[in-house]
């Protein structure tokens, strides 16, 4: 395997060891559930839109535990940008974030992907070729710190793509990947993903 090939996954395992979360309870998924009756306000409603910018809210089913700890946390300590979700999480312990976490990854059953809206999937495939080190083969991600991609909404997935490469969500593996993206590649790539039987609508 050429070297430069092998970067990106040396890069993800360094990156994947710095955000590891420390030894602690689990989370409960009978617990998650309970405190998961508010989240459904959004994220259990077909086709629900954040405002502005507006896109579909992310899926959450079935996503790994670790990430969404990860996120949560990011989310609570005001690190990645998102108004509602940071008031929404401002209040949560750290052991509410572990249970939510443990109730959204256990919903399991794998969506069928999405309708195409935007991008081009074959030319997404091919430009996905250096995501898989870190997101896995057709973006379901074998790493528990990294999103599994496959199935979700593709306007999110552009939105995210986008705030990368702006600058206003951070992340050092992302902000490197995304630098040199057109506004079509992030399309396509967006249409890609969506396009893949993953993550599942608790709706």
């Amino acid at each position: 395997m050429p070297i430069l090939r092998t970067l990106p996954i040396i890069f993800c395992l360094f990156i994947a060891g710095l955000v590891s979360m420390p030894a602690q309870a689990a989370g409960d998924v009978e617990r998650g559930s309970v405190l998961a009756t508010v989240c459904l306000g959004c994220h259990g409603i077909a086709g629900y839109r954040n405002a502005y910018p507006t896109y579909r809210v992310p899926k959450l089913g079935g996503q790994h535990e670790d990430y969404l700890v990860i996120s949560l946390s990011g989310y609570k300590s005001q690190s990645r940008p998102h108004q509602t979700m940071q008031a929404q999480t401002a209040d949560l312990s750290e052991q509410n974030i572990m249970d939510l976490a443990a109730y959204f990854s256990a919903q399991q059953e794998l969506s069928s992907g999405n309708p195409k809206t935007g991008g081009q999937i074959g030319r997404g495939k091919e430009k996905a070729a250096i995501c898989t080190a870190c997101h896995g083969a057709n973006g379901v991600s074998a790493m528990p710190n990294w999103p599994t991609l496959a199935g979700q909404h593709e306007d999110y997935l552009q939105q995210a793509l986008t705030q990368y490469k702006l600058g206003s969500r951070k992340d050092p593996v992302m902000a490197g990947q995304v630098m040199n993206l057109s506004e079509e590649d992030i399309k396509d790539l967006a249409a890609y993903y969506a396009a893949q039987p993953g993550l599942v609508s608790l709706h």
